[in-house]
């Protein structure tokens, strides 16, 4: 097997992305294919790094989590030093759940999940008390009409 999974592995990705909680036999089911193959298979996706563990979708609203924040960074360091203490300093903040590196205006996109415009305030606190930033810009999320869709695979 290649390190690019073929067109089984990407269906056995797709069902596993549908429901990660299906069993061996019953996704081998679906695929069909034999358990053993399947196991081999998966086994082979998460020993390449392609399979990273498993996770349980959560409904970020029935925990009172209803305000998404798309936060917007600009920064004038670039030395490695500052990019390792502020990626640390951003990834010790559980509220940010998505920290990209991107081009164009802002170097930095955050997407930030908390319960309201007060629980914000204090992440946004927190943000610019561990590193200097240039300008954050907060853009907050009116709807959410897609999240977490699965790869296309």
């Amino acid at each position: 097997m290649s390190n690019i999974p073929d067109q089984t592995d990407k269906r056995l990705l797709r069902e596993l992305q549908k429901d990660a909680s299906l069993s061996q036999r019953e996704l081998a089911d679906r695929i069909g294919m034999s358990q053993n193959a399947c196991w081999r298979r998966l086994r082979t996706l998460s020993d390449t790094g392609v399979l990273q563990g498993s996770t349980a979708r959560v409904d970020r609203r029935k925990l009172g989590l209803d305000l998404v924040v798309f936060v917007m960074l600009r920064t004038r360091h670039h030395s490695a030093d500052w990019l390792m203490a502020f990626r640390r300093h951003v990834l010790s903040i559980p509220e940010v759940v998505d920290f990209h590196r991107i081009s164009g205006d802002y170097g930095y996109q955050l997407k930030v999940v908390t319960e309201d415009m007060t629980s914000y305030d204090k992440v946004y606190q927190r943000l610019i008390d561990g590193v200097e930033l240039d300008s954050v810009t907060s853009y907050f999320a009116m709807e959410a009409i897609a999240e977490g869709r699965p790869l296309p695979l």
